[in-house]
């Protein structure tokens, strides 16, 4: 009997809708375990709570643990903080994962295979910024701080490899800029090799310089495996890695705790596209691929995973965002066929 796990469904703007139900079409054909908790987030929120993160949607994901979230906008002005910033604080979402895989063949690179794990709450994204007098300017200096702690540079490298052990991976590449900033970085640095030694002999272990491995990347992207990083390096680098094998709209994103996961298109709303069914669902439904695997079911990961290579890699049917010109609807119907 498949055991029922509720989970927070989020639609998202803009094209969120539109590729949600594509989604949900397909895992309610698999027969996937979630049973959806449907909460607001977003502009729409806004119009019915007066806030784009209402405390209900909170709610939910505390509860239970779980969320699929479509493309949020966070509203330009009226003081909101980002969407995804505030979630992760609020969650502790420590761990950002980020996989990249070809599925679109003959593009300028084929076989690629890596994931990007990225610290998620401390960094230069945390954000202490000021304003500095120079000259005759009060405001003519602008100073921003960040900091990583030796205890989440412990847990995230750690995250790195317990996943790469549990995920079948050989190697995890420590990436840092340890020879300019010697402290900010090098405590990322001094904590990697630490938690590297306990997985001596199971994982091997690399360091990279960050302007060094975005250059050997775009190069030769095969040599990476697993990357961790911290917070600023992993949102390039994983957008970076994105765009060798088409863009974001194949990026699908996890955020992780240790109570609760969030899983995530990583690409915008698109709202110059929304309701035209022309967008591209298979982000999300990569995510919630993620998903099945995060909660035990690689069985039903793996039979999304195979459809998404049928229709796309065998069948050659594309939306228009990867050269071809399969309507959203379309393209899902290929995928309900193709996971039966």
């Amino acid at each position: 009997m498949t055991q029922h796990l509720p989970a927070t469904l989020i639609e998202g703007d803009g094209i969120g809708p539109e590729i949600t139900a594509s989604v949900v079409s397909v895992l309610d054909a698999i027969g996937a375990p979630f049973t959806w908790d449907r909460q607001q987030a977003g502009m729409g929120a806004i119009e019915a709570h007066g806030t784009p993160l209402p405390a209900p949607t909170l709610d939910s994901i505390r509860r239970n643990g779980l969320a699929l979230k479509g493309p949020l906008t966070t509203p330009s002005g009226g003081g909101f903080k980002s969407i995804n910033v505030t979630m992760r604080q609020e969650f502790g979402l420590y761990a950002n994962l980020r996989p990249t895989r070809t599925v679109v063949p003959g593009g300028r690179f084929d076989n690629v295979d890596l994931v990007i794990v990225r610290e998620n709450i401390e960094g230069l994204y945390a954000a202490m910024e000021h304003y500095l007098p120079a000259g005759d300017d009060p405001r003519g200096l602008a100073y921003g701080a960040g900091f990583n702690s030796r205890s989440e540079c412990n847990r995230i490298v750690r995250f790195a490899f317990e996943y790469a052990v549990k995920n079948g991976r050989k190697k995890v590449t420590l990436v840092h800029k340890a020879n300019i900033l010697k402290i900010l970085s090098g405590i990322f640095l001094e904590e990697g090799r630490k938690v590297a030694k306990e997985y001596e002999g199971r994982i091997a272990v690399e360091e990279r310089i960050v302007d060094a491995c975005a250059m050997e990347l775009v190069i030769k992207p095969w040599n990476y495996d697993v990357i961790v990083t911290t917070n600023l390096f992993g949102d390039i680098l994983s957008d970076l890695t994105a765009g060798l094998v088409g863009g974001l709209g194949m990026a699908p994103g996890a955020n992780i705790s240790e109570n609760v996961a969030v899983f995530e298109a990583v690409h915008g709303s698109a709202p110059d596209i929304a309701g035209q069914g022309i967008a591209n669902p298979l982000a999300l439904l990569m995510a919630a691929s993620l998903m099945l695997g995060h909660v035990g079911r690689l069985d039903l990961s793996e039979r999304v995973d195979r459809a998404i290579d049928t229709v796309i890699r065998h069948e050659g049917l594309r939306t228009r965002d990867l050269g071809g010109s399969v309507a959203t609807h379309e393209l899902t119907q290929a995928l309900l066929q193709a996971v039966r």
